[in-house]
């Protein structure tokens, strides 16, 4: 769940795959579908710095 209270970069470290925006904001940053982002999620983790590495190979 996102947290609005906690704004700055920790909340933006992270992909929050149940939230609709952020999905289409990550899915469209990466060049990816959805599906594939919740792939990478669920391999990787949520960590911007871990997906993008994941789609990098």
């Amino acid at each position: 769940m996102d947290h609005t209270e906690y704004i700055g970069n920790p909340d933006r470290d992270h992909i929050n795959i149940h939230e609709n925006y952020e999905v289409e904001y990550w899915s469209k940053k990466f060049s990816v579908n959805p599906e594939q982002l919740r792939q990478a999620v669920k391999q990787v983790g949520t960590t911007v710095t871990a997906v993008k590495e994941y789609f990098s190979k």
